[in-house]
């Protein structure tokens, strides 16, 4: 059985209300019901609480792969500058402006196409995960 109730909302609220039934293709008096059981509930703050939990560990998971990453990728640098420098003896005067030079020119080119892949992809970490499955399989 139910209980017919009257209620004043304000504009905005009334059309927010219209629209979220009308894009659910339910009736706005369900929308109104399934809210209110949602706030009288007795366990409406724990089934928040668990979302946010949820969400919190989502979070953290993120978090930590995206700590990983950055210390793969710290160390990454760490190793090619380390053997970039064993490997390569620093220039003698003469020849430092012509190596900055095409330094310059070789830099602006990388970052070209850096550019490029950051805006089409694939990404290279992309690559190296199908790298490892293949290798792995």
């Amino acid at each position: 059985m139910s209980v017919k109730r009257t209620f004043r909302l304000p504009n905005d609220l009334a059309d927010d209300l219209a629209r979220h039934a009308r894009r659910r293709g339910v009736t706005q008096g369900l929308v109104v019901e399934t809210a209110l059981r949602s706030i009288l509930t007795p366990d409406a703050d724990e089934r928040v609480e668990a979302a946010f939990s949820r969400r919190m560990d989502k979070l953290a998971r993120q978090l930590e792969k995206l700590d990983y990453h950055v210390e793969v990728t710290n160390e990454t640098l760490a190793l090619f500058v380390r053997f970039w420098l064993t490997a390569n003896p620093p220039l003698p005067d003469t020849a430092l402006a012509a190596a900055q030079a095409k330094g310059l020119e070789r830099y602006e080119g990388f970052i070209e196409v850096l550019a490029r892949k950051l805006e089409v992809g694939p990404r290279l970490a992309e690559g190296l995960r199908r790298d490892v499955k293949l290798s792995d399989g």
